[in-house]
Order: C-alpha cells, then sequence, then structure tokens
C-alpha cells in the first residue's frame, strides 16, 4: 500500500478520538433519523410505493457501502488482511466513507482498539461493559449496538492506534474529505432516481430507499456485529473474547458475522472458514487478487485453525 509521511504539525480535527461539536450532531441525525424511515419503509413497500428503479438504487449503494466497510475499512485497513494497489485502496476508503460510519482513520483507530481490549476494560463498545447480569447485559447490548457512537467518550485515539494511515497521503485526504462524501452519499440515490424517473417522485423515492432505508439497514447489520455477535453465536475457534457466529447476519454482513474465527485469527481475508459459510467479502477480495488489484492476500492457514478449534463446536 503506497503512503507517504505527513508534513502537518497536528492532525487535522477528523483524526481527533472524537469529532467536533458538529459532527457529533450529525451522527446523530445520520443513526437516528433513517432507522426512523425502516417502519414506514416496510408500510410502503407494501403499498406499493417502491419501484424497480428505488429497488435497484437501494441494493447497488447498499453493496458499495457494505464492501467499503467490510473489505476495506475492516479486513484491509484495520487488519491488513490484504494488500491493495492504490486505485483499489481510493476506491474502498471512498466507498467505506459513504456507509456514514465516519472517516476511516477514526472507524480502523476505534476498531484496533476494540481488538485489543476485546469484552474486556477498555473496550470502546463491549456488550459486557455492566456485568454479566440480565439487566447488565441489556444495557450493555444497547450501548455496544449504538450507544458508543452516540454518547460513548471511550474512543481511540488516531496517533496511537492508526499512525500508518495517519501517514498515508491518500486516506488522510479521504478522511479530511469526509463531509463531502457524506453529502454525495445522502444525495446521490435522489439524484440518480429521479433522472431514472424523470420526475421529483422518482427524486423521492430514491433519497427514501437508496439514502434512508439503505443507511440505517446498513448501520444496523455493522452494530449488529458489535452487539449480536458478542453475546451470542456458535464458537468454534478459541478468541479471547465473547465473539461468536451468527448464520442468518452472514448474507447481510456479507460474512463479516463469522465472528468467532475473525477474532479467533484476526489478519485472516476469509471469515467464513467453515463448510457452508457464505463470505462475499472474501470471495470479492479473491476476485481482486485474480484481477491483480490486491496482493499478499492472507487466506487461512489449515495447519493454523486446526490449533485454534475448540473441542466442541
Amino acid at each position: 500500500m503506497t503512503s507517504a509521511a505527513r508534513t502537518d504539525a497536528s492532525p487535522p480535527e477528523e483524526f481527533q478520538a472524537v469529532g467536533g461539536t458538529l459532527e457529533r450532531a450529525l451522527i446523530w441525525v445520520f443513526i437516528v433519523v433513517p432507522t426512523l424511515a425502516l417502519l414506514p419503509g416496510i408500510f410502503f413497500a407494501w403499498g406499493g410505493w417502491i419501484g424497480w428503479s428505488d429497488v435497484v438504487v437501494l441494493i447497488v449503494f447498499y453493496l458499495i457501502t457494505t464492501t467499503g466497510i467490510g473489505a476495506g475499512y475492516h479486513r484491509c485497513f484495520t487488519h491488513g488482511s490484504f494488500k491493495c494497489r492504490r486505485g483499489l485502496k481510493i476506491a474502498l476508503a471512498i466507498a467505506g466513507s459513504m456507509a456514514l460510519e465516519g472517516p476511516v482513520i477514526r472507524w480502523v483507530a476505534d476498531h484496533r482498539k476494540h481488538h485489543k481490549f476485546s469484552d474486556r476494560e477498555g473496550d470502546p463498545h463491549s456488550p459486557w461493559r455492566y456485568g454479566t447480569s440480565a439487566w447488565a447485559v441489556t444495557k450493555g447490548f444497547v450501548f455496544a449496538h449504538a450507544g458508543w457512537v452516540l454518547w460513548g467518550k471511550d474512543r481511540a485515539d488516531p496517533k496511537h492506534y492508526a499512525p500508518d494511515l495517519l501517514n498515508d497521503r491518500d486516506l488522510a485526504a479521504i478522511s479530511r474529505h469526509f463531509r463531502v462524501l457524506a453529502v454525495i452519499s445522502l444525495l446521490a440515490p435522489a439524484i440518480i432516481g429521479g433522472l431514472w424517473d424523470r420526475s421529483w417522485h422518482g427524486a423521492a423515492t430514491g433519497f427514501f430507499w437508496g439514502t434512508l432505508v439503505r443507511v440505517a439497514l446498513m448501520h444496523h447489520v455493522t452494530f449488529s456485529i458489535n452487539s449480536i455477535c458478542h453475546v451470542s453465536g456458535k464458537k468454534p475457534f478459541t478468541a479471547r473474547d465473547r465473539s461468536g457466529n451468527v448464520w442468518w447476519l452472514a448474507i447481510l454482513s456479507q460474512g463479516e458475522s463469522w465472528h468467532n474465527l475473525h477474532h479467533a485469527d484476526p489478519t485472516c481475508a476469509r471469515h467464513g472458514v467453515l463448510k457452508g459459510q457464505i463470505d462475499i467479502n472474501a470471495w470479492l477480495i479473491k476476485q481482486f487478487e485474480r484481477f491483480g488489484w490486491a496482493y499478499d492476500v492472507r487466506w487461512p492457514d489449515p495447519e493454523r485453525l486446526e490449533k485454534k478449534r475448540t473441542a466442541v463446536t
């Protein structure tokens, strides 16, 4: 991955552990407003207020942003599961930014801290932070799902957890322009829907399905990896924490919910390593490798995996 040293005296605001007042307010808007759109979305879909253009825009933007988060932010930039050519690196960082989960550098810093302290004191979003009683886990589940983003203060310092990304000119620039990419992500579905249908109605439905519903679905699938996958699921591999595999999230998360193996072997490029485990992000990485866009891919090592297998699967 190409990188170059920065000469700035200090990182800009986007690189701090927690953003400024405006950014914090926007985070609330990005999470709460799309979530409120899910219920009427079901009603409107049932009533026929959705066309093929809306379905296409929703699916395409969902796939782009889910790939940006899973294959880009997570497997490539956080864990170094593979290296990529400059064009793919930039594309994945932009796609991840359009998921509206924060600048790539801050996202990576938080996730690296999560792995360092997973389900222990210091973890930014463990559902076990308040204890193991029913009420404690319920409260912890809410915090791990979205609370840590909305009001949590135990965020990671990018200078400590992501210095390599701070020194990468491309990723630093994309992080600085996160707000611009967020606006593009919000408005592009409406513009495409309006041009497709040649009407304001097409723009409105494009925004509703391609922006609001897509962002809500994307966010809660990602958040579920932090919450659901740390309180339930099978554990065929030995890990230091309570991470589990949740099969019914595998398709929507593109393989990120095979979480037990990921925590047992974080740098592995494939999370769904057992028979029948669908891992779309691993398939995409394989295609990137085939085209020469990705290299040094850390595919599963059978001997290493066998050593990590638990007695009961």
